[in-house]
């Protein structure tokens, strides 16, 4: 029988794109669900299957202002016809008589279509003379009139589950009269960073002091994300106060997750504590910046280790914490858009790790793609990340690159930007 290897116990360095499906193969959807009003449905998964219970259109209207007119009245032998206007039609407060023979109907964009008529002249189309329009014919009967059903007929399903339900899904839900739907309840993530050096913002900084800028940059992300949020602020470089920090969080969330102490420094202390008090699966993976990764379990809950300099933070949540929660969530990961670029700045780089260089895509004068680094790329410069709108992708055995090479870039998506 044949033994399944373990990633960890491999000794060069994982490529990340060989990383995201084991990380992957380790969670599983929630499967909860409950029932919100549809204000509240922006961003959440829907749990069902949604099926329309009216036609749309509900009933036959105007696609344009115009003139409701019997396709059968126009005179074939002429250009133009003349017809007597006998009312009007308007969006919610349709014409109430009946059509007749030689006769036409003022009508509004969206208005009913009046029983009998079939056909919709625009106003550009028409010239009127008291209660006499001259109508140039139409194209063709049925002309910019939208038919009851012609969208989509009752029963017909609308929106599948598992999808994002989006402004656009909004819209539609509203469309067919739906005024709550069952959606998969939120994820809840449980965050903190660890290190006696951080402090917090408006406090007085000592020698060998930083501010905690991590726990902001994630509160961000994880609104990004649509999930709920606990920030267990910062916990100290020690066993025992990072083991009771865990054991809270993993009481209160589905996934906890860490920046800092997933290092091999002598004070870094989450892999221990979790090789303890849950199962960890350690990847020092073969991306930069971010390296040191840890993924496993602490009760029920997921564990995620993000390393501690802000850059490399937000590399990797945005690289490999944001798909799993996107499986945790209910949805299907979608593979990032990647373009290419011309390269305008050089670009210093040794083999070995696959690089997210920060970077600026834009068009030039001859409306071609592309992209400059913003500076310094080091993992504690978050500003590298404040002015980017992409990342330049650099392979793992990739060196230096020269101003004018065609680059791969990944535009930053709606976690980021």
């Amino acid at each position: 029988m044949s033994v399944k290897a373990d990633p960890c116990s491999q000794p060069s360095l994982m490529h990340p794109d060989q990383a995201i499906p084991l990380l992957l193969e380790q969670v599983s959807p929630v499967s909860d669900t409950e029932v919100v009003l549809l204000p509240h449905a922006l961003g959440r998964v829907l749990a069902e299957d949604l099926a329309s219970c009216i036609d749309l259109p509900p009933f036959d209207n105007s696609s344009m202002d115009g003139y409701a007119l019997r396709f059968a009245d126009l005179n074939t032998q002429t250009n133009q016809t003349s017809l007597q206007l006998i009312g009007s039609s308007f969006a919610g407060h349709g014409f109430q008589g009946e059509a007749k023979p030689n006769t036409c109907v003022r009508i509004m964009t969206g208005a009913p279509l009046p029983v009998g008529y079939d056909t919709v002249q625009m106003q550009e189309e028409a010239e009127v003379d008291g209660e006499i329009v001259h109508i140039r014919h139409p194209k063709a009967q049925g002309a910019n009139v939208r038919c009851r059903g012609e969208e989509l007929t009752q029963g017909t399903k609308v929106l599948n589950a598992g999808i994002q339900i989006g402004a656009a899904e909004l819209g539609v839900l509203a469309t067919i009269g739906a005024s709550q739907v069952r959606v998969y309840r939120q994820l809840k993530v449980a965050f903190f960073s660890t290190g006696d050096e951080l402090r917090p913002v408006g406090s007085e900084l000592a020698p060998g002091q930083i501010y905690d800028s991590n726990r902001y940059s994630i509160q961000g992300l994880l609104k990004r994300a649509n999930v709920e949020w606990l920030d267990l602020g910062v916990i100290a470089d020690d066993p025992e106060a990072i083991r009771q920090a865990f054991r809270h969080a993993a009481s209160q969330a589905d996934m906890v997750l860490t920046s800092g102490g997933v290092s091999v420094g002598e004070a870094d202390f989450t892999k221990q504590v979790l090789d303890e008090e849950g199962q960890i699966t350690f990847w020092k993976l073969a991306i930069k910046p971010g390296k040191p990764f840890a993924m496993g379990k602490i009760g029920k809950a997921v564990f995620c280790g993000l390393p501690g300099n802000p850059v490399s933070s937000m590399v990797t949540f945005y690289k490999l914490v944001w798909p799993i929660l996107q499986k945790m969530q209910g949805l299907t990961p979608v593979a990032p858009l990647m373009l290419n670029a011309t390269l305008s700045t050089p670009i210093r780089k040794s083999p070995g790790r696959v690089e997210y260089q920060r970077g600026i895509l834009s068009r030039n004068a001859q409306d071609e793609l592309e992209v400059a680094i913003t500076g310094s790329q080091g993992s504690g410069m978050l500003t590298s990340m404040s002015l980017a709108n992409c990342f330049v992708l650099l392979e793992q055995f990739q060196g230096d690159t020269a101003v004018g090479t065609q680059v791969t870039v990944e535009p930053f998506n709606s976690v980021l930007c």
